[in-house]
This record gives structure tokens, sequence and C-alpha cells, in this order.
């Protein structure tokens, strides 16, 4: 079995955890950071390419000889010996500290260090009893709000991000299709739902030989545990700590079973209330009137029988979608194929990892009609921001490539700090000579709300801004986003014809889909952006379709599935 390149970045990043918690140079902490992300978003598997050629790992950016060699080693054998040096000398249960916002690895080795602490359960026992008072750095706000971490974490399921989990289930299944005989096969559960995280994958099957599915899907490689076995059921953990259940249904059941554990719970409570009304009774095995099954074998069936068509997974929530499906009303999701271009990237002008050139070849690979450049202001400092000089002549070198471009048409434009007034980091006259215009968060998340609003409403209301993106700069598990008046923000964007970026950066997802639905609610258009750092970023696009779908966006709700003339018509300078 190849090694995901999810598993490949957890056991480097994992490595990279335990050099900080040793005080290892920040440099070599940084390489394995850097080399777990080229590797988690690398659009093929990272094993292939070490196998097609001996310096294909090296060709990858960040990944030197010796780092390529780790990665081999893992290939081999799952491991490699440098994270088990690791691992023997660092408790490991720290690393489970790192998971508590705000607690870095400096904080933890002083806690290790000074109390003895090497796991949540032994911070929960020195909070409760007291004994953290004395420690240098250690006042009572930081005890605080680590009581409150500990707090907020007892009992929270761990979740993955959901294109982890498609990793590990894509692999899952294509192993599990090395069986004759599977007919069906598919992931339910908020998986199916298209969530932003993912705790846990429920797979269901069916096939001929139920017993044999079950000691296929026991044997995998990649599992760590066994947690239970049966004939038509089992549950396994894999080695990065994710729970997998597999069901092997009968044909007459698999549909009811996928529309059951596909949910949401609530979305499933309303259905069978339906079912109820109509007298009928609707559970996993099927849509029952009396004791004989009428409907079963397939979603389309059992919606049929309950009087439903067939609702889009990603919105079974509860949230209106079996009144507007009785309406008549559900929407036509967009999809990946309606996307016409990307609205936000980034380059080696700034804080890229690939030029302006590679970027542009990219996207006209994926067949977009455009590509927004947008690389940073100076506020952004870490990301070496652009000033009006560079920005000028990243711009004479945009018009130069156009000009070569045969089918793609690069915008230029640039992402733009709102400062803490809510002013803008660059000047009016460089601000309205660009294509495109997006304004985010980059600091100051934690301002009060109205502080925030007024901030927030400011920068929207500037001449020159035509997308308000990543709009609350939430980090997904590890920073809240930034809090304000979503209902008046909106409103001003309305106003001002500002669109809403949904940001398909895995760890962003911003706006949520709560969010998008309401700015589609508020007449507002939304964009999605990969906000792309390199070529590969490109293709995260299909998380951000993911998460508008899941705020019942359709294709008119969404600026980059118009053709360019017509996009050109709701910027600034057509605005103006």
């Amino acid at each position: 079995m190849p090694a995901e390149n999810a598993e490949i970045a957890r056991l480097l990043r994992e490595a990279g955890d335990l050099l900080e918690l040793e005080g290892a140079n920040p440099f070599r902490i940084r390489a394995y950071r850097n080399a777990a992300r080229i590797v988690e978003n690398h659009p093929e598997p990272v094993q292939e390419v070490a196998e097609r050629a001996t310096d294909g790992l090296t060709d990858l950016p960040g990944i030197g000889d010796d780092l390529a060699g780790k990665i081999r080693e893992i290939c081999r054998s799952g491991t490699f010996p440098a994270l088990e040096e690791l691992r023997r000398k660092i408790p490991g249960g720290l690393l489970e500290l790192l998971n508590l916002p705000g607690l870095g690895p400096k904080l933890a080795r002083t806690l290790h260090d000074q109390r003895g602490i090497r796991s949540l359960g032994d911070l929960k026992a020195a909070l409760d009893q007291g004994t953290l008072t004395g420690i240098r750095g250690i006042g009572p706000k930081t005890r605080d709000k680590l009581a409150q971490a500990v707090a907020a974490s007892a009992g929270v399921e761990r979740r993955f991000l959901r294109p982890i989990a498609a990793q590990y289930g894509e692999a899952l299944l294509a192993y599990l299709k090395g069986m004759r005989g599977i007919e069906n096969l598919e992931i339910a559960g908020s998986y199916r739902r298209r969530k932003d995280t993912v705790g846990d994958l429920d797979v269901l099957a069916t096939a001929g030989d139920a017993a044999g599915v079950i000691r296929r899907f026991v044997s995998y490689p990649e599992v760590a545990a066994v947690t239970a076995e049966g004939t038509t059921r089992a549950a396994i953990r894999l080695r990065s700590g994710m729970q997998v259940d597999l069901r092997v249904l009968p044909d007459e059941s698999y549909g009811a079973g996928l529309y059951y554990f596909t949910g949401s719970k609530a979305h499933n409570i309303a259905a069978r209330r339906m079912a109820q009304a109509g007298g009928l009774k609707l559970n996993e095995y099927g849509v029952w009137r009396g004791e004989r099954r009428i409907a079963g074998r397939t979603e389309a069936e059992v919606c049929k029988a309950i009087g439903l068509p067939v609702i889009p997974p990603e919105i079974r929530e509860d949230r209106g979608e079996i009144e507007a499906a009785l309406k008549g009303r559900l929407p036509r999701l967009v999809k990946p194929d309606d996307i016409r271009g990307d609205l936000q990237s980034h380059t080696t002008d700034s804080d890229g990892r690939d030029t302006l050139e590679a970027m542009a070849r990219a996207a006209e690979a994926l067949g977009y009609e455009y590509l927004a450049v947008t690389d940073h202001s100076p506020a952004v400092r870490v990301a070496g921001g652009l000033d009006r000089g560079g920005f000028r002549k990243q711009r004479a070198r945009i018009d130069r490539l156009n000009g070569r471009l045969r089918k793609l048409t690069i915008l230029a434009g640039a992402e733009v700090d709102i400062l803490a007034d809510g002013s803008l980091d660059l000047d009016d006259r460089t601000l309205a000579a660009f294509d495109v215009v997006v304004i985010s968060i980059h600091s100051r998340f934690t301002l009060p709300a109205k502080e925030q609003t007024r901030r927030v409403l400011r920068a929207i209301r500037h001449p020159s801004v035509d997308i308000f993106g990543h709009p609350t700069g939430r980090l997904i598990g590890r920073r809240e986003g930034a809090g304000f008046d979503l209902h008046a923000v909106f409103e001003a964007a309305a106003d001002h014809g500002v669109m809403l970026e949904v940001n398909a950066q895995p760890e962003r997802l911003d706006l949520d889909d709560i969010a998008a639905r309401a700015a589609i609610d508020h007449g507002l258009r939304l964009v999605i952006s990969t906000d792309a750092h390199s070529t590969t970023d490109l293709g995260f696009m299909r998380w951000g379709v993911d998460q508008a779908r899941r705020g019942w966006a359709e294709a008119k709700n969404v600026a980059n599935t118009l053709p360019l003339a017509r996009l050109r018509k709701l910027l600034h300078g057509s605005r103006a």
C-alpha cells in the first residue's frame, strides 16, 4: 500500500513539534513543517514521485536530500529513525498539550521541566490543585486561559480537516475496491455532507461475500487497532488516530442505509416525522408500510417513497431543506466545473512559492479563463508584502505576460491589509489602479465586536474594494475568527458592491457554511478563491466549492462562475 501524503506529513509534522519541544534550531523545525505542508498538499501521491525518479522528491520546493531520505524511509517502513529517537526522548503526552489554544512548545516544556506535567491529564490535575503558582511567566491570566482551554477540550472528539480525511478515506476505498465482488462502496456521515472537519468515517458497502469484505477491511495495512469485528460490521483505528466503521448491507437496504448514515441527525429526525405523517416508517433498513418494506435499494427510491426529491447531502442539516424540497425550491448547487477562474493567489513576489509565470501556466492548464494575482501589501511583513513601487513593477510584468498567454488573462491585484482603524494599507491612487482589490484582516483579531465592526465597515466602504477575503480570519481548530456584526457588514457590502470570499484553504474555509448562506440571503455575491501560494494550491478549489455548496450557493451566486467580460462589470473600475 502506498503511504498517503497526509500520513507522511503527519509524521514530519510530529518530528517538527518534538524538535520544538526539545528546543532545537528553529530553521530545522521550520524545514520539517514546510516539508509537511508541501507533501500534504501535493496533488499526486508523493510515494509515486519518489519511485518515479531518484531526484523526484528533491524537485519539490523545500525538500533537500536529508528530508527526501526521511520521506523514502517513511514510505518503506512507516516511520524514520530520527523520529523514533525523538519519541524516546520527549514524553508523548506533551504533544497532546500543543493542541490546546495558547499553549506553545516553550510553555509546554516549562510545565514539564518545573512541574513534571507530561499530559493533558497532568495539566488538569495541576490546575485543579493550584500547583502552577510560582512559575515565572505563568500568572493568573495564563492559568485562567489554560483552565478554559482544558475545560473546552473535555469530551471533544478529535476531528480532521476534510482534505486530510479525504486522503485517508480515498486510500481505504481504493484498497477495498481491490477485492472482487464489492458492488457499492461509499463513505457516508459528515464526510459525505462535506463538513469542514470530520470526526470519523462511516463506510457502507454491498457485496456477495460480506465476511470477505470484513476480513479485507481489518487487514488494511494502516490499521493500528481492530476495535470491533463481526459478520457484517467492523471498526478500526488507523495509525493517524482516525476511527473507521464499516457496514456491509444487503442490496435491498443500501439506499436506506446510505440515507440514514449520511445524516445529519436533525435531518433524519425531520425525514422520519414526514414519513410517519404519511403512515410510513423510515429507518436504516428501508421504508416500511406496516411489516412490508416498500423502498430501500437507492436513496432516490427512499426519498420518492416518503414524498421528497433527493436532497443534496451537503444541505441535509435541517435548515429548511425539506421545506424547500416540498415547494420545489431546492438550490441547484454550484459545481467545480462552473468555476472559470481564481480571484486570490500569491507569487514569489510576496510569500508565494512559485513565480508569476508558473502560477499563470498552472491556471491555464486547469482551463481557467482568468487568475487574479493578489500579493500582499506591506503591513504583512512576514509575507514580504509589496509597496507601491513593487506593485507597479509587477503590473508591468503581468502586462507583458498577458501578451504571451493565449487562453488566460492575469488580473493585477493585491491582498490589502485592513489596518486597526479600518484604513487600508495602500494609498488610494495605487488601489484604484488594480484590476482586483481583496481586503483582509491579518491582525488584531481580538478587538471588541463594536470596534471590529467599525474597522471592517470603514474598509468595505472604500471605493476600490472588490472582495472581502477570508472575512473572519479563522484558522480551524487553531484560531477563532474576528468577531463583528455580520448583518451590518453584509448590509454595507451589498450597498457598496463588495463580494464575500469563501476561502478554499483547508484550514480556513472562511466564510463558513452558515455565514455563506446568510451572505446569499443578503443578496451578496460570493467568490470561491484558493488563496493559492503555489501551483499545487490551486487544487484547493474543490474544498471551497464544497463549502459554498453547504451554504446553498448556486452558480449564479458565485462571481467567478462568470466569463471575464461579465466579471469585470462587478469590479471597482466598472462600478466607479
